[in-house]
C-alpha cells in the first residue's frame, strides 16, 4: 500500500465555513484517518497549505489540526508546482478573479458556491477551466444531508406518486448586534462584500430542485430587507443594503410548483432550520436536516373545517419516519471525497463543475432581476 500526496492549496478557511467544514471536518479528518483509501488500497494524503491575510490567524488554526504550511503570498503559492488544487472558501467578490488565476495558473479547482457574483463572470470561469483541461467542481453540500437523502430515497421508491408541489422553509433569527452578538458576520448584509440572502440561498436551492424535482424553468421572487440598520464586528452601526429574506416560486419541468422561503429574520418553529414538504398523488413526505418522514395517501386523516372547535386531529402523529439504514458522513467531507477522488482519476466524472455553479448564479440573478422588475423570469438551459 503506498501513499499518494495531494498539495492543495486553502485559500479563505479562517472563516466559519472554510474552518469548521473544510477544514476541520474534511480535509483535516481525512488527514487524522490516514488519508483517503482509494479502490487499489493506496492511500491518498491531502498536504494543505492555508492562505490568508494574517499570518498569525493561519498559524493558530494549522497548529490546532496538525498542518505544517501556511502563506499570506498567494501569488507564490499558485506559482508552486507541488499544489495541484485550489480550493476557495474567501468572498464572494473575489472569487472569480481568483479561480481565473488559479485555472491560468494549470491548478485544478474546488471552491464554495457561489462561483462568482454574477452569471458573466460565472460562465467566463467555466469556459476558461473547460478549455484549459482541469478538474473542477463546486460545493453542493445540501445534497449530502441526511434529510434530503432520504427525501431522494423516498421520491425514486415511487412513494409520492406524481409530485404536485415542493414547499421550503429555510432560516431562523440573526441578532442585529446590539442585544445580542450576530451569528452571522456582517459581509453578509453589504451589496460591496457579496451580501445579500438571495445570492447566497437562490444558488443551493437551483441545484436542490434541479437534483431532486425537477430542472427550474422559471422564478417570481420578491426580496426584502427588513431590518435595515445592524451592528457591524467592530460594535458600530451599519446599513444593511442588501436582501435579508426573499420569498421565491419557481416553475420546474414537469409541471411541479416549488416555493421557497429564506429568511434571516423568521423564529423557529418547525421541525429543523430548514424543511421541505413534498407533495405527491400518492403520498408527501417532510425533510429536515436530518430527518425525513412520510405519509401516503391511505394514511391521510380527514380534516373537516370547524373554527368554532378544538382542533381534534394530531397532524403529526400520522406521519412515519424514514429509519436511518445506512451512515450518513458529513456531506462536506463526503463530497470533498468523491471530487478528490476525480481528481486522481478514480472516477472519470465530478457532476456539479463550474457549469453547475454557474447555473446556481443564474438562477440568483434571475431572482434578483424578478424582485426588480417585479415579475416572472424565465430561467433558460446555459450552453456549456
Amino acid at each position: 500500500m503506498a501513499e499518494r500526496r495531494i498539495g492543495i492549496i486553502m485559500n479563505g478557511v479562517t472563516g466559519r465555513m472554510g474552518t469548521n467544514q473544510h477544514l476541520v471536518r474534511s480535509v483535516a479528518a481525512i488527514r487524522a484517518e490516514g488519508g483517503l483509501r482509494l479502490a487499489n488500497g493506496d492511500r491518498l494524503m491531502p498536504d494543505p497549505i492555508l492562505v490568508g491575510r494574517s499570518r498569525e490567524r493561519l498559524e493558530a488554526l494549522a497548529k490546532a489540526h496538525n498542518i505544517s504550511r501556511v502563506s499570506t503570498d498567494l501569488d507564490a503559492c499558485l506559482a508552486d508546482p507541488k499544489d495541484e488544487l485550489f480550493f476557495d472558501a474567501a468572498t464572494t467578490v473575489l472569487r472569480a478573479g481568483l479561480l481565473k488565476q488559479a485555472i491560468a495558473a494549470g491548478k485544478h479547482i474546488y471552491t464554495e458556491k457561489p462561483s462568482a457574483d454574477n452569471l458573466a463572470d460565472a460562465l467566463e470561469v467555466a469556459r476558461l477551466a473547460k478549455a484549459a483541461g482541469i478538474k473542477h467542481g463546486v460545493v453542493q453540500d445540501k445534497l449530502f444531508l441526511p434529510g434530503l437523502r432520504k427525501l431522494k430515497m423516498v421520491i425514486d421508491s415511487g412513494f409520492l406518486g406524481r409530485i404536485c408541489s415542493v414547499k421550503g422553509e429555510f432560516g431562523y433569527w440573526v441578532f442585529e448586534g446590539d442585544l445580542q452578538p450576530a451569528q452571522r458576520p456582517s459581509w453578509n448584509y453589504k451589496a460591496a462584500e457579496g451580501g445579500g440572502i438571495i445570492l447566497d440561498m437562490l444558488c443551493h436551492w437551483r441545484y436542490v430542485l434541479d437534483n431532486l424535482f425537477g430542472e427550474v424553468e422559471a422564478v417570481s421572487c420578491l426580496g426584502a430587507t427588513h431590518i435595515p440598520v445592524r451592528i457591524g464586528e467592530d460594535g458600530k452601526p451599519y446599513n444593511a443594503d442588501v436582501d435579508d429574506a426573499a420569498y421565491a416560486t419557481f416553475q420546474l419541468k414537469g409541471g411541479v410548483i416549488a416555493h421557497i422561503n429564506s429568511s434571516w429574520v423568521t423564529r423557529v418553529r418547525r421541525d429543523d432550520l430548514a424543511t421541505f414538504q413534498v407533495d405527491g398523488t400518492h403520498g408527501s413526505a417532510i425533510a429536515g436536516l436530518q430527518e425525513c418522514w412520510t405519509q401516503s395517501r391511505v394514511a391521510t386523516p380527514k380534516p373537516v373545517w370547524n373554527p368554532d372547535i378544538p382542533q381534534p386531529i394530531d397532524f403529526f402523529a400520522g406521519w412515519q419516519e424514514v429509519p436511518n439504514s445506512q451512515d450518513y458522513p458529513n456531506g462536506f467531507r463526503a463530497q470533498w471525497e468523491m471530487f478528490l477522488r476525480y481528481m486522481v482519476g478514480e472516477t472519470s466524472s465530478f457532476p456539479w463543475d463550474l457549469m453547475a455553479g454557474a447555473k446556481g448564479v443564474q438562477l440568483a440573478e434571475a431572482g434578483l432581476r424578478s424582485w426588480k422588475e417585479r415579475r416572472w423570469i424565465d430561467v433558460p438551459k446555459l450552453e456549456g
